[in-house]
């Protein structure tokens, strides 16, 4: 890329990725004072949602960020954004994490039938999700629901609420705000209900390892979502569970006696929400990947190495559909 080129920053083509594309976008144009152009990329994963085919058929992790990597390492783009949730927690090779911009709320919502909250919701509603993480927390919730698989973008997951296929579906909270819907939300779950993926809200800024933008770039961190992001993603990748298992964890950098504390929640949970381990950890946001880890050991230690992990039926229909 010459001096005078613009930076290439590359999205998914969906309404979500390109919005949060294009603050990634307009961030660099602020702070750096050149000028960007968006270049979308098809990914498997969007593939896989088009055409009704599972994601496990194209590996399940990672579905919607290789081919922007790959794009990347073959200099089609110069910067790559993704869903920080989207990433595997294991390094790419020639691809460094250069920017964690500011987050989003990272908790989920419901957006139902007729306003109504979870709890409202009649016993046997159908309640859609294409996330094991949400599924196995809603049972665990008790509440009598059939949780049904899903799979879509905003538009599609909600117009299945308003057809009456379905009576809620539960979202992120994150891309409904990003895309201006937040509104339609009827009830934010608060994380003692369910815990957020882990890097749910945040973004992922990467680039070239051997780019000169990687410098450049980490003027769009953000310290205190950074340190989150790392302790939620540490927890995960010592927990071993992979992006799409039930694993849910949330982190916040707050003020304390001697200074800033980062607190960790986090839970594991068999698939049909009967058997979980759940707990939590602070320590200093300069260790946050330790606190996180320690966190992980230590649930490990309770018994979340013992959950029955393994997709049941019922688990796989939900990730797969």
């Amino acid at each position: 890329m010459s001096a005078a080129s613009p930076v290439r920053v590359g999205t998914r083509a969906s309404l979500l990725a390109t919005t949060q594309a294009g603050t990634v976008a307009d961030l660099i144009r602020t702070k750096l004072g050149v000028e960007v152009e968006l270049v979308e990329i098809a990914t498997d994963g969007d593939r896989s949602q088009a055409s009704g085919i599972p994601l496990a058929s194209y590996g399940g992790v990672g579905v919607f960020v290789s081919a922007l990597r790959d794009a990347l390492l073959r200099g089609e783009i110069d910067v790559a954004v993704h869903s920080l949730k989207d990433l595997p927690t294991y390094p790419a090779e020639g691809i460094s994490l250069v920017a964690i911009p500011g987050r989003e709320d990272p908790r989920d919502v419901v957006v139902a039938r007729d306003g109504l909250t979870l709890g409202e919701l009649p016993v046997g509603s159908r309640v859609g999700t294409g996330s094991p993480r949400r599924a196995a927390q809603l049972h665990a919730l008790g509440l009598g629901l059939e949780v049904a698989g899903l799979r879509g973008n905003v538009d599609t997951r909600i117009g299945k609420v308003r057809s009456g296929e379905y009576d809620a579906v539960v979202l992120a909270r994150a891309g409904l705000a990003r895309i201006g819907r937040l509104e339609e939300a009827t009830e934010v779950l608060d994380p003692l209900q369910m815990l957020p993926a882990p890097g749910q809200g945040a973004l992922g800024v990467e680039c070239r390892s051997d780019d000169r933008l990687v410098t450049d770039l980490a003027v769009l961190d953000d310290p205190l979502a950074r340190a989150a992001v790392e302790a939620e993603r540490a927890v995960l990748a010592t927990l071993e569970g992979g992006c799409s298992a039930p694993i849910g964890a949330l982190a916040e950098v707050v003020e304390g006696e001697d200074g800033d504390e980062i607190w960790v929640r986090a839970i594991a949970l068999s698939p049909d929400g009967g058997l979980s381990v759940r707990s939590s950890a602070s320590g200093d946001p300069a260790d946050a990947a330790g606190v996180g880890n320690r966190l992980a050991a230590e649930m490990l230690a309770d018994g979340a190495g013992e959950l029955d992990t393994r997709q049941h039926d019922e688990s796989e229909q939900v990730r797969n559909a």
